[in-house]
């Protein structure tokens, strides 16, 4: 890509940076500042204001893409009603496989909000929640969509601070920050009793095709009965529930 010189410098390097993010994919601010021959900052001021209007967008790895504005894709508002209607039978087939309560959520702010669920058979089981809200930080799936934003995202969500809880093993901006690095690389998040005792949670984000998460799908055990060498084929399980529900809410 030949950089010629601009009247308008930084209109150039802006124009620069969006074509190389279509023809090469996702920049780093390090490889964007190589490319532009100038400092980190510089670059990352410019792809701030790119992701401000639209034409770049930051995934969870921290890189910049093609954002909706030069994509085409737009973000879409999804209902309660329709992720209640696409989840249902994923839910079903899910609890199924794995005999544990199941549930599907979404983002509310730094909370969780439960949108749907089926509750286990067995005697002993983790009940459902609909409506109920807590904060994302507690939660296995809450945990896997904050995973999804970027640090700055996480900042400006729990600006004032992260709400007490009482079974919370997180308690400041800090740690659920360092959390996120894990959970980024597993690809999914666990709540061993934060959201209260004697439950464990397991949940993966469903994403857009932006990788913007849009719901997230759990599984709730009863501690006492939780066992470890599960935890793969339950996390499969999640991953093909939360790939089914997407397929279905882009089709709608």
């Amino acid at each position: 890509m030949e950089n010629k010189s601009s009247p308008v410098e930084s209109v150039d390097r802006a124009l620069l940076l969006m074509l190389a993010m279509r023809d090469a994919g996702p920049l780093s601010v390090k490889a964007a500042a190589e490319l532009l021959d100038v400092a980190p900052s510089t670059a990352h001021r410019l792809l701030t204001a790119l992701a401000f209007r639209g034409f770049a967008a930051q995934g969870h790895d921290r890189t910049y893409r093609q954002g909706p504005e030069l994509s085409g894709r737009t973000p879409q508002l999804i209902s309660t009603q329709q992720l209640r209607k696409h989840a249902q039978a994923a839910l079903v087939r899910l609890q199924g496989t794995v005999g544990e309560t199941v549930q599907v959520m979404v983002l509310n702010g730094g909370n969780i909000q439960f949108v749907e669920g089926v509750e286990s058979a067995r005697t002993l089981r983790v009940v459902k929640r609909v409506g109920d809200m807590m904060p994302a930080f507690v939660s296995s799936g809450g945990k896997a969509m904050l995973a999804r934003l970027t640090n700055a995202e996480l900042e400006e969500l729990y600006r004032s601070g992260l709400q007490p809880w009482p079974t919370s093993k997180t308690t400041t901006l800090a740690a659920l920050k360092r959390s996120m690095t894990k959970i980024r690389r597993d690809g999914f998040g666990t709540s061993f009793e934060e959201t209260e005792q004697g439950v464990v949670g397991l949940g993966v984000s469903i994403n857009d095709p932006d990788g913007r998460p849009v719901a997230a799908v759990t599984t709730a055990t009863p501690s006492i009965r939780f066992d470890r060498s599960a935890m793969p084929s339950h996390i499969e399980a999640l991953q093909l529930a939360a790939a089914e529900i997407m397929e279905k809410l882009r089709g709608d």
